[in-house]
C-alpha cells in the first residue's frame, strides 16, 4: 500500500537518494527543501513523476501537510556549509526539529531524525557505540553542528515521551557517492575533485587521521529498515561502515583510481577535527538485519564517474 511520506531536505546529497528509493517503491513523496546546500539537479528526474512533489520551503518554519511518514534530513551536513552561517545551521536543527515533531504530533505520522555520528565529537572511545554521550567542545567552530544534531535528538526522545510520537534515531557516519556538492568540503568529494583537476591533494594534519565511509545505497537501505522496524525500536543506532581508512590511504586510493598525476601535500588541521571515527554497528545487525555491503573502492570508483560527469 503506498504511503504519503514527507522528505525534508530531499533535494540534498542524502534526500535525493532517499527519494528516488521511495519512488521506486511506489509511494507517494513529498520533497521539501530550501535549496541552501540542496539542488534542483539532484531531484530533476523525478519532476516528471505523478507522485512526486517538490515544495520550497525552510523547516526552521511550520509547515502543514497530511502524511504518513517523515524523513528529517533538513540541515547543512558539511563544515564548509554549516560553519557559513552557525546560527542558522542551529536554528535549522532545533528549530527544523520542533516544528517537524509537532507536525508529525499533531498528524500521528512516525518521524525519523537523520542524526550523526558528530554526536560523539573527538570520541574517547573506539569503536563508538550507541551508549557513548560523546566528548564535544559545546563553544568551536564545529558546535553549531554537533550541539544542534544532538539538541535535535533531545527534543525527538522529549516528543516521544510526553506526547508520545512514534520516533526513529539514526547516526550517521560519513557517507559518499553520487550527487555530493562538489564544493562541500568532505573529504572524498575533495580528494576526487583535485584529483581530476590535476591538483595537489590537500591532506590535513599528518594524515593519520581515521574515518569510516559508506556508500550512499548502504545508508538508505539503513534508513528505509529503520523507519521500518518496529515500533518500540527507537534507536538512536548507528548506520556506518565499519572499515577505517586514514586520510593518506584513502588519497592514495583517490589517485589510483583517477589515474592522477596529484601530489598529496600536508596542511594544518582544523579545530576539534576528531581524530578517530568508527561505528561499532553491532545494534543495527541484531536489530535491522543491517551491514553495509559496498567497499570503499568500489563506491569511489562509481562516484569518481559521477564527478567526471559533472566537472
Amino acid at each position: 500500500m503506498e504511503k504519503h511520506i514527507l522528505v525534508t531536505g530531499g533535494a540534498g546529497f542524502l534526500g535525493s537518494h532517499l527519494v528516488e528509493r521511495l519512488l521506486n517503491e511506489g509511494n507517494y513523496v513529498i520533497c521539501l527543501d530550501n535549496y541552501f546546500t540542496g539542488q534542483k539537479r539532484n531531484i530533476m528526474k523525478f519532476l516528471d513523476n505523478p507522485y512526486f512533489e517538490v515544495i520550497r520551503h525552510d523547516v526552521t518554519m511550520p509547515f502543514y501537510i497530511e502524511v504518513d511518514e517523515i524523513f528529517n534530513l533538513a540541515c547543512p551536513a558539511s563544515p564548509v556549509h554549516y560553519q557559513y552561517n552557525p546560527i542558522k545551521t542551529i536554528k535549522t536543527s532545533v528549530a527544523g526539529a520542533i516544528n517537524m515533531l509537532g507536525l508529525a504530533k499533531r498528524i500521528k505520522a512516525k518521524i525519523l531524525q537523520a542524526s550523526t555520528s558528530e554526536v560523539y565529537g573527538d570520541p574517547e572511545v573506539h569503536p563508538q557505540t550507541e551508549s557513548y554521550w560523546g566528548h564535544v567542545n559545546p563553544i568551536g567552530i564545529r558546535s553549531c553542528y554537533d550541539e544542534g544534531k544532538r539538541c535535535a535528538e533531545t527534543l525527538f526522545m522529549d516528543y516521544h515521551i510526553q506526547n508520545d510520537v512514534r520516533i526513529k534515531l539514526m547516526r550517521i557516519f560519513n557517507t559518499y557517492g553520487p550527487r555530493m556538492h562538489p564544493n562541500d568540503g568532505r573529504v572524498v568529494s575533495n580528494f576526487i575533485v583535485q584529483a581530476l583537476n590535476g591538483k595537489n591533494i590537500t591532506v590535513f594534519g599528518d594524515g593519520m587521521q581515521t574515518r569510516s565511509f559508506q556508500y550512499v545505497s548502504d545508508n538508505i537501505e539503513g534508513m528505509i529498515r529503520l523507519m521500518a522496524s518496529r515500533d518500540d525500536f527507537l534507536g538512536p543506532v548507528n548506520i556506518g561502515n565499519p572499515n577505517e581508512f586514514t586520510m593518506i590511504e584513502l588519497a592514495e586510493m583517490v589517485i589510483k583510481l583517477t589515474k592522477s598525476k596529484s601530489k598529496i601535500v600536508f596542511e594544518p588541521l582544523p579545530a576539534d577535527d576528531p581524530m578517530q571515527r568508527k561505528p561499532d554497528i553491532t545494534l543495527a545487525k541484531k536489530e535491522l538485519g543491517w551491514e553495509p555491503k559496498i567497499q570503499l573502492e568500489e563506491g569511489l570508483t562509481k562516484t569518481i564517474e559521477y564527478f567526471k560527469s559533472i566537472l
